[in-house]
């Protein structure tokens, strides 16, 4: 690879990109920017193309934490500088690894130091090393969610604040903030995403004659880097430039009043939560009129801030995609471009205006829809929409195995290859909050939410010699180990004598994530519309509790003949919600071709991933058709999981006035909880909770 970096003017395209980066170049105080996009769209090269548009800085010399010489920080773990020599060099990009830990991020204890000359020394990290430069973190969405937050707050701050093994530092850490992912390997919490100042989505173009020059450009790159770099070496130089004055005038722009209201109007508008989008946009709104060469906020600021500070903070739950309706942009702004006129007092003996008058104007108010209006939604009425998902387990009539009668205006069912008709698929319930499913036990997985295990993260609560290479060195407990032989081993000064069996390691135990595999039953007996809807809200709450607890998921469908891995282990929770809502039903129940299929993915993915242990979800009815025998294979392949020891839940779907319990007789050879769709909401675990204790204290009452 050359060392010949990228020119940031040689990316063809990405504008939104370009102008997201530039902002946070020229005011950093934007609070960086996420890059959203498919694979192979350039957004490494354009991140680490932009270090070299930045200006060169002057530093203490001899200064870990590059203070500056004009206001060096005051709480800088180097000491006072004053009077110190400066130099100048070229603002650093340093780049945040996948795997990389806490200690490394923030910095630690010199070990090295303490235990050879016995003095406490502080060892700085990634944080000290970016500040005044760009920290550029590449798949954020891949990195665990206590290290995100730590980026995060540091950024927000300016400041890195250590607390750990006797060591008490904060030292500045100001940087240029830029984090790239990859949507279809998992998206980061909602709360994540609002802490990054501004998101662009990207994506590769379709136009021929622009791809044409993408290619040409980089095969140039490839050939001849330096002379690629010298063909576009005065647009960079202009563009630094640019960086440059914008960076001098951010100072003098105003941002006025009307473009204040217009922001916060914006922003009531579109509800998004708290005040952080507000100020973001106001940030960005200032930085757009500089590096415009302008000292006032204009609308076009405004309107072009909401587009890159507010998409990503309209998503209510994990399975909203990022937006902004462009129409509604333009309506705010322009209620809200003229000055606001002042209200005359009223005084307690002002006759009341007639009623429909606006006192302000003189004229009728309008406060109704408009001539184009209709209903406040701005819709027609859905009628006979799919029921709630609480109410449709009680459904009696959905307990055969026969899909119900479409209505007028729906879909004619389709033959499936099981004999029976297949049903369109129908619509999701809400989701809603489930009660916590976790594997028993102590795991050694991915960190997570959900399951208790052995992490990198999360509490200390016991030492142990090391088990391979110390990864994390337990102070005390190794100090405790060298103790009773230092006379021995001849110690003489203020440095420990230590050995290899003395160092210990600390054993943290936190939470990890798990493999949800859904084994979903989606035959006929599963069809009728009210039935089916309750279902899938089910399993999209599941879903939605997965992603929040930072598990990978998968999906097998079983129906007619066969089973079918509809989604192969994946963290894109989003992708399975999408193959949930276009789920049909209809068919045979071959509950065992589920089983074993699932039997199977496991098997894989534990020769691929050993510290991940899964959870099984089966959601079914119980039943099993196609052969005289189908209930009982089914049983004998669900004892494979038993002997495996596989920690499996069984969702029992069984409705009507009439119930056969063949689900809790699965969920017993299974060694599984049976849980049924009522059970299933955390609301309702607790008045099962209730109601037992009220049961318990009448009997109680009654025996006495």
């Amino acid at each position: 690879m050359s060392d010949v970096r990228y020119p940031f003017t040689a990316i063809v395209g990405m504008a939104d990109l370009r102008l997201g980066l530039l902002l946070n170049a020229v005011s950093p105080a934007v609070g960086g920017v996420l890059v959203r996009g498919e694979k192979g769209t350039a957004k490494s090269t354009m991140v680490r193309a932009l270090a070299g548009l930045l200006p060169s800085i002057a530093a203490v010399d001899g200064c870990r934490f590059a203070c500056d010489p004009a206001a060096p920080d005051p709480h800088c773990p180097d000491g006072a500088h004053d009077g110190a020599d400066e130099s100048h060099r070229p603002a650093r990009l340093v780049e945040l690894p996948v795997g990389v830990s806490e200690d490394r991020i923030v910095g630690s204890l010199d070990l090295e130091r303490a235990l050879a000359e016995g003095v406490k020394a502080y060892e700085p990290g990634l944080l000290a090393r970016a500040h005044r430069g760009v920290l550029y973190i590449d798949e954020v969405n891949l990195l665990q969610d206590h290290v995100v937050d730590l980026l995060l707050d540091a950024a927000a701050m300016g400041r890195s604040y250590v607390e750990r093994e006797g060591v008490s530092v904060r030292h500045a850490a100001r940087f240029l903030l830029v984090g790239t992912m990859n949507p279809e390997e998992g998206e980061l919490r909602p709360q994540l995403l609002d802490r990054f100042g501004l998101t662009v989505e990207i994506a590769a173009t379709r136009e021929p004659a622009e791809r044409a020059e993408v290619v040409r450009r980089r095969l140039a790159y490839d050939a001849d880097p330096a002379g690629f770099a010298v063909r576009f070496a005065e647009d960079e130089r202009a563009l630094a430039g640019r960086i440059t004055a914008a960076r001098e005038l951010l100072p003098a722009v105003v941002l006025t009043d009307v473009a204040l209201r217009q922001i916060t109007a914006v922003c009531a508008a579109f509800e998004v939560d708290g005040l952080r989008a507000d100020i973001v946009m106001a940030r960005t709104a200032v930085a757009l009129a500089a590096w415009a060469g302008r000292t006032e906020v204009l609308e076009e600021d405004v309107r072009k801030a909401a587009q890159l500070a507010l998409p990503h903070r309209r998503r209510r739950n994990p399975f909203d995609a990022p937006g902004l309706d462009e129409e509604q942009l333009d309506r705010t702004l322009e209620e809200h471009a003229r000055p606001e006129e002042p209200q005359p007092e009223e005084s307690a003996a002002e006759e009341p205006k007639p009623e429909g008058e606006d006192p302000r104007d003189g004229g009728p108010e309008d406060d109704g829809p408009g001539p184009d209006g209709g209903g406040p939604d701005g819709g027609p009425d859905n009628g006979g929409g799919a029921p709630a998902p609480s109410d449709a387990p009680d459904g009696s009539a959905a307990a055969g195995p026969e899909p119900e009668a479409p209505a007028a205006g729906e879909p004619v069912p389709q033959q499936s290859r099981g004999g029976a008709p297949e049903s369109a698929p129908v619509a999701a319930g809400e989701p809603y909050r489930t009660r916590l499913f976790k594997v028993e036990g102590t795991g050694k997985g991915a960190q997570g939410r959900r399951s208790p295990a052995e992490t990198d993260g999360g509490h200390t609560i016991r030492a142990r010699r090391p088990q391979g290479r110390l990864a994390r060195l337990h102070l005390s407990a190794t100090l405790r180990a060298a103790a009773p032989h230092q006379v021995a081993r001849g110690r003489d000064s203020r440095a420990l004598v230590l050995h290899k069996d003395d160092f210990r390691e600390q054993v943290r135990q936190g939470r990890e994530s798990n493999l949800v595999l859904f084994v979903v039953d989606a035959s006929g007996s599963m069809a009728a519309r009210q039935r089916m809807t309750a279902v899938k809200g089910a399993v999209l709450s599941l879903l939605m509790d997965a992603y929040q607890r930072r598990d990978k998921i998968g999906m097998i469908t079983f129906r007619g003949a066969t089973a079918e891995l509809a989604l192969p282990p994946t963290s894109s929770v989003e992708v399975g919600a999408a193959r949930l809502e276009s789920l049909p039903t209809g068919g045979r129940t071959p509950l065992a071709a589920g089983l074993l299929r699932a039997h199977e993915v496991l098997r894989v993915e534990r020769m691929r991933d050993p510290h991940r242990r899964p959870l099984l979800v089966v959601v079914t009815d119980g039943r099993a058709t196609g052969s005289r025998d189908a209930v009982a294979r089914s049983q004998r392949a669900a004892e494979l999981f038993t002997a495996q020891g596989v920690a499996s839940v069984v969702l029992d779907c069984e409705s009507g006035p009439v119930r056969l319990g063949l689900a809790r007789t699965l969920a017993a050879r299974l060694g599984a909880a049976a849980v049924t769709l009522d059970e299933l909401r955390a609301e309702g675990v607790a008045s099962l909770v209730r109601d037992n204790r009220a049961n318990r204290a009448t009997t109680t009452r009654k025996a006495a």
